[in-house]
């Protein structure tokens, strides 16, 4: 019996570790001290100041309480939670011309949230496009990923 409770204790710490590991391959996850509304304008201005627009901003946090009390559950997931579409003209154009099917990774997404029991602790964090494809495709979603870390770079410094 012993044995079989320490088997299930190493399958659900390799589990979580595996499940943390993979989060780095298909994420880029940032933690920011401050507000969210300065991290979410300076996030903003970042793009804006690129020349890009931002097509879409996705309430999610409110989305999710609203939600939620329509489901009966009232478990608070976000204090605040919102998502910024966008896209780059050049550096889109660039990846679709390497190769039609990168369509699958524009726009480009940025979300900023904050968890209800941490004060000044902002979440800033975007999907990494894969670099899938020929070795031009592969570079020009290596050129995505580069505009999301400057985005958030110029942002957060």
């Amino acid at each position: 019996m012993e044995r079989l409770i320490l088997m299930g204790i190493l399958v659900l710490t390799s589990a979580c570790v595996s499940a943390g590991a993979l989060r780095g391959e298909y994420m880029k996850l940032y933690t920011v001290e401050g507000e969210f509304e300065d991290v979410r304008q300076d996030i903003e201005m970042a793009i804006t100041d690129r020349g890009m627009v931002i097509n879409n901003v996705s309430h999610i946090g409110n989305m999710l309480a609203r939600t939620g009390q329509d489901l009966g559950t009232g478990k608070q997931i976000f204090k605040k939670a919102e998502a910024l579409e966008f896209c780059s003209a050049t550096v889109s154009r660039r990846m679709m011309e390497t190769d039609p099917h990168n369509i699958i990774f524009c726009p480009y997404i940025i979300a900023i949230y904050t968890l209800p029991d941490e004060k000044d602790k902002v979440y800033v964090a975007f999907r990494r496009p894969l670099p899938v494809g020929s070795d031009e495709s592969r570079q020009s979603l290596v050129a995505v990923q580069k505009l999301l870390e400057d985005i958030i770079a110029d942002a957060t410094q």
